[in-house]
């Protein structure tokens, strides 16, 4: 083994930063050269991503580092959104975000024309109107010029590889999130595109993580898990099998790691998805509201001139009443952006609960909820695929929410194991080095990060209370 540093561009839904990661045989060390914001911009009442904004933070991060020789670099961002190209190489429009109402309504649209359970044999992907699946029926729907002048389709972070290299490839891990990718096969539905009106010829080939794409300004890039869920798992800091995990941040991914793709009646009835993972593996899972709620709690009484830093408001959260009304995160009122004070106000009130007045009533409303919601879609996914957890792992900015994680501990009853903030980076740092040779795979970088990571252990306090409040959450959800 030999000192090798290799630089991490990672993309979330709230910002994007650029790091560096020093391996010397045994321990990693990460250096932030580069943090930036990322955000929806409303266009005329359509929300796009400012992908140009990215490209000039990702190379004034990429600059920043060439000091450091690095020895390679990678991308991840987050899934389902895209890129189309024309002929030459352009990029026909700024990518649409995926919050856009575009989707609205689409899903009923693609149903008409394929069944979901065809859908969900075809891809084994959850039902989300914010997949790519949906945004692109859109664009084919109203007869988009874009989508008859594309000549290639990339998802994000293939686009942003695509600025850096000249190459035109799909990485695995971001492709399955389109839920137009067959795991079985492992290429394009076309079948399903066909069905839809969407032209096939414009999906490139589909490549694996640990992939040399090519070079920016003489960098090997090399494509990580793409995905950032992807990434985060690859950094899960776990020395068996046995673990469940939750990649907390605007979004929580609650899942398991898997060998195959779980794409039964069972698994359609439940609305899991199988995204691809690193070295052949899936991550059943299911995608919850996660932090975009308190995200939008916090900007709302911002915008009323209380300002309020995320542990303030946990700690609001702690001194409120607990277990007395509980939300459903994954009610479509809280997909798009806009006042969710009053929408988890007005969710209690309909439903016959006690309505929470104050900000950290509000704030513990969702966060015991969003506790009851993973217990709930663990269970789901322990059933379905047989395996059993001894510890959830909780991975991400989310996992610094003490809060949050001895919730999660008590409303699921096993322990759970806080930390890495940065697994992302530290996923997609791992599949560089496996790529480079530096590591024989990702169960040796697992062992690494899980020996230099100092992790927060929560117990499950046993309170009963708990376990009756899981009966009045699940006959909210599942009346």
């Amino acid at each position: 083994m030999t000192s090798k540093t290799v630089l991490a561009v990672d993309l979330g839904a709230e910002s994007g930063r650029v790091m560096a990661v020093h391996f010397d045989g045994n321990g990693l060390r990460l250096e932030e050269l580069q943090r930036f914001g990322n955000g929806p911009v409303n266009v005329r009442g359509t929300l796009y991503w400012d992908f140009l904004h990215l490209w000039r933070s990702i190379q004034a991060g990429i600059e920043q580092g060439k000091a450091l020789k690095p020895a390679s670099l990678g991308v991840d961002t987050w899934g389902v959104d895209f890129g189309l190209l024309d002929a030459q190489g352009n990029l026909l429009g700024n990518p649409v975000h995926y919050r856009d109402s575009r989707t609205d309504e689409m899903m009923d649209w693609v149903f008409a024309r394929v069944p979901r359970a065809q859908v969900f044999a075809q891809t084994g992907i959850q039902f989300l109107q914010l997949n790519t699946l949906y945004q692109i029926a859109a664009l084919a729907r109203a007869g988009s010029p874009q989508l008859a002048a594309a000549s290639t389709f990339l998802t994000a972070p293939d686009l942003l590889n695509y600025w850096l290299t000249g190459e035109k490839v799909c990485e695995f891990t971001n492709a399955t999130t389109t839920q137009f990718l067959n795991p079985v096969t492992g290429n394009w539905a076309t079948d399903l595109l066909d069905a839809l009106g969407v032209p096939t010829h414009i999906f490139p080939s589909i490549v694996q993580p640990g992939t040399r794409l090519g070079e920016y300004e003489g960098i090997p890039v090399i494509a990580p898990a793409t995905h950032d869920t992807g990434s985060a798992v690859a950094g899960v800091p776990t020395v068996t099998e046995r673990f469940a995990y939750i990649s907390s941040g605007t979004w929580s991914l609650v899942g398991l790691e898997v060998r195959h793709a779980v794409m039964n009646e069972a698994a359609l009835a439940a609305n899991v998805t199988n995204e691809g993972g690193v070295e052949g593996t899936y991550r059943l899972l299911k995608n919850v509201m996660g932090l975009w709620i308190v995200q939008q709690c916090r900007a709302a009484w911002q915008a009323q001139g209380y300002t309020y830093s995320y542990p303030e408001l946990v700690a609001m959260a702690a001194a409120a009443p607990r277990l007395r009304s509980f939300i459903d995160p994954d009610d479509g009122r809280f997909l798009a952006p806009g006042d969710h004070p009053a929408r988890v106000q007005a969710y209690c009130r309909e439903t016959g609960q006690p309505v929470p007045e104050s900000h950290g009533e509000i704030a513990r409303c969702v966060f015991e909820s969003l506790a009851l919601r993973y217990r709930e879609v663990l269970s789901s996914l322990l059933a379905l695929s047989g395996k059993e957890a001894d510890a959830i792992h909780i991975v991400g900015g989310g996992s610094q929410n003490d809060l949050l994680n001895q919730m999660t501990a008590d409303a699921a009853g096993i322990p759970v194991l806080a930390g890495p903030v940065e697994a992302t980076v530290i996923g997609n740092a791992l599949v560089q080095l496996i790529a480079l040779g530096e590591l024989s795979g990702i169960d040796e970088g697992r062992k690494l990060v899980a020996e230099i990571t100092n992790l927060r252990r929560y117990e499950p306090q046993g309170d009963a209370a708990w376990e009756e409040a899981y009966g009045r959450y699940r006959a909210l959800v599942s009346p």
